[in-house]
């Protein structure tokens, strides 16, 4: 299967640049699968889709303020960091910007020296391994001086931090959101629960591979990234509940989506576990646990087109995707939603 089967035209206008003022006030496509059907409404509605026993699955991961502006200790040259993942305790991997003369040895300075890095090697793919030195609570730190790591998309600063997190967002450690659950209110996932369907967790932890391209152009020969996940005995009863009754499992983005699969035996039950995954699932591949799925609009030729075209076929998600364009609906990150069941 070639890369440019998964290609669409975007108009630039079209790249939501800014969260909606309520969330649950996106649009919303629904896809109905056996009937190829395509509708429209707004996202609260989601909850006409949700049966009392199914069990919806999100992400509850949470985004750190990975993006920090220092200068070098001695020539005050400015620098960007944007932290990838915790190898150890204070020890970090990040992505440099401009990275050629940050060897290993040069000090940064971050927040008026609140907060100090060592270059301690290069890595693979340019990135730096670095040690930080501070006084105090690291995440506090983080919250005071980083910025959230918005992908390259989206030009507008973000005048609210948490316009960037699910109102869910518990356990720290992505380097961008898991967008789909953007569009969760407090009081939507009450209703929902309210209705009698299942709230279960997952985690994983979203690297900035997220946003990497597919360069090559038999996707097959693609290397996907690897993220870390976990999910704990309580969420894995509610999902093998549904199953036993044969109610449906709605992974709520492809990244509750990537878990679940990664997980489930042959029956689509899944067990306690913690680890990496770096599933690349598309066209032709069988979903084991997962019957339903909300997520975003993703950009062309990006493994997350090529994830939902794998649940609900190539030719309909592409027919999907040319009907948003036309209809006029939001793209990306802070874009609208759809909804395949």
């Amino acid at each position: 299967m070639k890369l440019t089967d998964f290609n669409y035209e975007l108009p630039e206008e079209l790249i939501a640049q800014h969260p909606y003022d309520k969330r649950d006030e996106a649009r919303l496509m629904v896809l109905n699968r056996q009937e190829q059907s395509i509708n429209h409404k707004v996202f609260k509605d989601v909850i006409d889709y949700l049966e009392p026993g199914d069990c919806l699955v999100i992400n509850n991961t949470k985004v750190i303020p990975a993006r920090l502006y220092g200068i070098k200790d001695k020539t005050g040259a400015k620098v960007e960091f944007l932290l990838l993942k915790q190898m150890d305790n204070d020890i970090w991997e990040v992505m440099v910007r401009p990275g050629k003369k940050l060897l290993p040895g040069t000090k940064v300075m971050f927040g008026d020296g609140i907060l100090t890095a060592e270059i301690l090697e290069m890595l693979e793919g340019g990135n730096r391994k670095v040690k930080f030195t501070y006084q105090g609570i690291f995440n506090e730190i983080l919250d005071k001086i980083g910025l959230m790591p918005l992908p390259p998309y989206i030009k507008e600063t973000l005048k609210e931090k948490d316009k960037y997190q699910t109102v869910y967002a518990k356990y720290v450690g992505s380097s961008a959101a898991p967008t789909a659950g953007l569009h969760f209110t407090e009081e939507l996932l009450e209703k929902i629960r309210k209705k009698g369907v299942e709230v279960a967790n997952v985690t994983l932890h979203v690297g900035i591979g997220t946003f990497r391209p597919v360069k090559v152009e038999n996707i097959e020969d693609h290397k996907m990234h690897s993220e870390h996940f976990y999910i704990k005995q309580e969420d894995v009863e509610k999902i093998n509940n549904a199953k036993k009754n044969g109610k449906r499992v709605i992974a709520v983005g492809t990244t509750s989506c990537r878990v679940l699969e990664s997980i489930a035996d042959e029956n689509g039950y899944v067990k306690v576990q913690e680890g990496d995954t770096s599933i690349f699932i598309y066209p032709g591949y069988k979903f084991k646990c997962i019957d339903a799925l909300i997520t975003n609009f993703h950009l062309p030729e990006s493994t997350l087109i090529m994830l939902v075209s794998a649940l609900a076929g190539r030719e309909y998600i592409m027919k999907a995707y040319e009907e948003a364009v036309k209809e006029r609906y939001k793209f990306f990150s802070f874009g609208d939603a759809m909804i395949i069941y």
